[in-house]
């Protein structure tokens, strides 16, 4: 018998700015503090205030703050876990503008957690989430927006998201209703792998492509998260600009090999040569959905 015991190892950093035409910065993150990352979870989040309703940034940082406290609750049920936390997250928005009497508050999440080998992810509105792998990046989010709608119905084409005069009309956030149904997305990570969130203050001026060459590009993980967020200002964004970049240096998971064959160890392990699955719902290898 063979007892196997590998603790997650991730790098990690998030970077925030007002940006070009903002007054004010209503974007929120969450990181572990003080750079600590548990040896058994790792969990981290963007939201993003909407401008259009009162007290955006005080919306995010709600949503943040109530979405850690439930996840943290139970960190070895990820997935049920993050679901909770967006529900309760939307509750204690909409319940603070009843309370504050000034109509609605609303803001988008998109928070990971990683457990074992799997990424979990749990999504409402129009931030983004990218696994980089070998260079490439891939979205793993659907945009909750009008623009999204249309292009996931094929009335419009992908290339048009970023130009598009209603590209960030919201269909979905948190706080506006007492319900919501955020999405939730399950991804197996491979040592070595990179993730992006971000708000769309930063995706609309950077092209899915370009996350994966600027990734490839930058070892340190913490410029990286800078150069995402100057570009996306140098190149005139039009909101707030927010990103957390991670780096995966090791996966967390124990295993006894006792009564396995070599082939069985080997997909036991994340080692076998057979192609995972394509989610019907992203098209994107090991990636599913529940949109």
């Amino acid at each position: 018998m063979i007892f196997l015991k590998h603790p997650l190892h991730i790098e990690y950093a998030g970077h925030s700015e007002i940006g070009p035409v903002r007054d004010d910065n209503q974007d929120s993150i969450c990181l572990p503090e003080d750079g600590r990352q548990q040896p058994a979870y790792f969990l981290c989040a963007v939201a993003d205030g909407m401008g259009g309703y009162a007290q955006g940034k005080q919306a995010s940082i709600l949503a943040v703050e109530k979405l850690s406290e439930m996840f943290l609750a139970d960190p070895h049920h990820p997935a049920k876990s993050l679901q909770r936390g967006v529900e309760s997250a939307n509750l204690v928005v909409y319940q603070t503008a009843q309370k504050l009497g000034v109509g609605r508050m609303g803001t988008t999440m998109t928070a990971l957690a990683v457990m074992g080998s799997k990424a979990h992810i749990v999504h409402v509105g129009d931030s983004r989430a990218y696994l980089i792998r070998a260079g490439k990046a891939i979205c793993l989010t659907n945009d909750h927006t009008t623009v999204g709608d249309l292009v996931r119905m094929r009335i419009l084409s992908s290339d048009r998201i970023r130009s598009h005069a209603q590209r960030s009309i919201l269909t979905r956030a948190v706080g506006l209703g007492l319900f919501i149904q955020p999405d939730l997305i399950e991804v197996k990570l491979d040592p070595g792998d990179r993730l992006v969130l971000c708000s769309d203050g930063v995706w609309s001026v950077i092209q899915d492509d370009e996350f994966g060459i600027l990734a490839e590009q930058t070892g340190d993980i913490n410029l990286l998260s800078q150069i995402l967020v100057n570009l996306a200002i140098t190149r005139q964004n039009d909101d707030n600009a927010s990103v957390i970049s991670i780096h995966v240096h090791n996966l967390s998971y124990e295993s006894s090999t006792s009564g396995f064959s070599s082939n069985r160890l080997a997909s036991f392990l994340g080692l076998s040569n057979k192609k995972p699955e394509s989610s019907p719902s992203s098209g994107h290898p090991g990636v599913s959905g529940d949109n």
